[in-house]
C-alpha cells in the first residue's frame, strides 16, 4: 500500500487539511474547518464523489481537528487503513534556526513559540494545530515545514538591510522571505521539465498574496518578502514596498497608532485601497468597465501591479547575470492570461515573446507561452505546496 501523507495548515480561526499520496502527487482527500470560535462554523471534507458540507459551531481547534478525524472515520478514505507515516504541518516562519523540515519534539516546538514575535498572525496559529494534532495523533509523526527554509541560505548581501548591526541582532531583523515551499516546488518542477540543473530563474508567485524569487541553478539568491510577507509586490491588500518613513509621517501628522497601521498596511491596502476590492477578477472588471473615476481607479492599479513586477524582474535577472526561465504560478499567476501578456509586453524589448494562443488557453498542466524565438523562456507552472510539504515531511519519516 503507498504511504500518505496528512497535510495540516492551521490558521488563527481555520484548518486546511488534505491527504495525500507523495509518490504519485494524488490529492486522496481535503477539507476545511473555518470560523472557528464564532457562532457558526463551517466545515467541508471532500472525499471522492462525497463532499460534506455542515455548518454548525466550532469551539476551538480542538473540537475542529475531532471533527476532521470523525469525517475521515465516517466519509473515508479510513485514516488507520491509509498509510499515513507523517502529518505535515505548514509553518510560515523558521526565522534563523531551519533550513528544511523539522520533526516536531518539543524542543522545536518551543522554536516555533519563539519565532511568534516574527509572524504573530501566523506562528501561534500553527502552534495550535501542532499542539491538538499531536495529542489526537499521538502515534504518527509531526513534521513541521517552513515557508522561510528555502531563503535560510540567502546570500549575506541579500538577506541583511543596512539597519544599525547591533539592532538588528538584537531583534532578529534581516530578509526571511515567504512563500519559499511553493517557490522551491516551482522552480524544482521547471528544471526537471527543461533536464536541467544549472536554469536562471525567476519565479512569479502571484496571488492575494504575492512574492518573486530568484533561483540560480535550484538555489534562491533573492526574493522580494523580507522580515514579513509586507515587503515587495503589490497584493490583494498588503502595500508591498513602500518608503518606511510613510509610517513615521502617519504616526506624527495623523496620529496613528501602530496597530492602525499594521492594519492599514497589511489589510487595507494593495489593490483594496486603491480599488476598494482586493480581488483581481473584480478590478479587472473595473478596469473595463463605464469611463469613469473607478475604471480609472481600476486602471491605475493594474498599472502599478505590472510595473512593480516589471522592475523586479529587471533587477533579478542582473543579479543573476542572464534569465533562462521565467515562470508564472499561484492563482493569479496561474490563471490570468491578460496580466503574463501585460508583464511580457513590458518585457519585448528585451527579446521576449509569448505565444498569444498559448497563453490564452486554460490548462491544469505545467506548459510553455513562449514563442520559440523568444529570448527567455516564459512557463506557467501550478504550485503545489500541500504535496510539497507531504514530500519534504516523508524525508524525515
Amino acid at each position: 500500500m503507498s504511504q500518505t501523507v496528512l497535510v495540516i495548515n492551521s490558521g488563527s480561526s481555520s484548518i486546511k487539511y488534505q491527504l495525500i499520496d507523495p509518490a504519485t502527487g494524488d490529492g486522496i482527500a481535503k477539507g476545511l474547518v473555518e470560523k472557528i470560535g464564532e457562532s457558526e462554523g463551517h466545515i467541508q471534507h471532500k472525499y471522492g464523489d462525497a463532499i460534506v458540507d455542515l455548518h454548525e459551531p466550532v469551539a476551538d481547534h480542538e473540537a475542529g481537528m475531532r471533527e476532521v478525524l470523525r469525517l475521515f472515520d465516517e466519509v473515508g478514505p479510513n485514516l488507520a487503513e491509509s498509510h499515513v507515516v507523517a502529518v505535515g504541518h505548514r509553518i510560515v516562519q523558521g526565522g534563523k534556526y531551519f533550513d528544511g523540515p523539522a520533526l516536531i519534539t518539543d524542543e522545536v516546538r518551543g522554536l516555533i513559540q519563539e519565532l511568534c514575535a516574527l509572524a504573530p498572525l501566523h506562528n501561534p496559529a500553527h502552534l495550535k494545530g501542532i499542539d491538538v494534532a499531536r495529542e489526537l495523533m499521538s502515534d504518527i509523526p509531526h513534521v513541521a515545514v517552513f515557508d522561510t527554509a528555502f531563503f535560510r541560505q540567502l546570500p549575506e548581501a541579500t538577506a541583511t538591510y543596512a539597519l544599525d548591526r547591533a539592532t538588528a541582532e538584537k531583534f532578529s531583523v534581516r530578509r526571511y522571505g515567504a512563500h519559499g515551499t511553493s517557490h522551491q516546488f516551482v522552480s524544482t518542477r521547471v528544471g526537471e521539465l527543461l533536464g536541467r540543473s544549472d536554469l536562471r530563474q525567476i519565479v512569479l508567485h502571484l496571488g492575494n498574496g504575492a512574492s518573486v524569487s530568484a533561483v540560480d541553478a535550484g538555489r534562491a539568491i533573492d526574493t522580494s518578502m523580507g522580515l514579513t510577507p509586507l515587503e515587495g509586490l503589490v497584493m490583494g491588500t498588503r502595500t508591498g514596498d513602500i518608503d518606511p518613513a510613510v509610517v513615521f509621517h502617519l504616526r506624527r501628522q495623523g496620529g496613528m497608532l501602530v496597530d492602525e497601521l499594521d492594519d492599514l498596511f497589511n489589510k487595507k491596502s494593495g489593490l483594496k485601497g486603491l480599488t476598494g476590492n482586493n480581488d483581481m477578477r473584480a478590478v479587472r472588471l473595473m478596469a473595463e468597465g463605464p469611463k469613469g473615476a473607478e475604471r480609472d481607479r481600476a486602471r491605475l492599479a493594474l498599472d502599478i501591479v505590472v510595473t512593480r513586477i516589471v522592475k523586479y524582474i529587471g533587477s533579478y535577472t542582473a543579479e543573476l547575470g542572464g534569465l533562462d526561465v521565467l515562470t508564472f504560478t499561484a492563482g493569479i499567476g496561474e490563471n490570468d492570461a491578460d496580466l503574463r501578456r501585460e508583464v511580457c509586453e513590458r518585457l519585448a524589448p528585451f527579446g521576449v515573446s509569448i505565444d498569444a494562443d498559448a497563453n490564452a488557453a486554460r490548462s491544469d498542466e505545467a506548459r510553455t507561452i513562449s514563442t520559440d524565438d523568444s529570448t527567455v523562456r516564459v512557463m506557467v507552472v501550478p504550485t503545489n505546496e500541500e504535496l510539497a510539504i507531504a514530500r519534504q515531511a516523508l524525508t524525515l519519516v
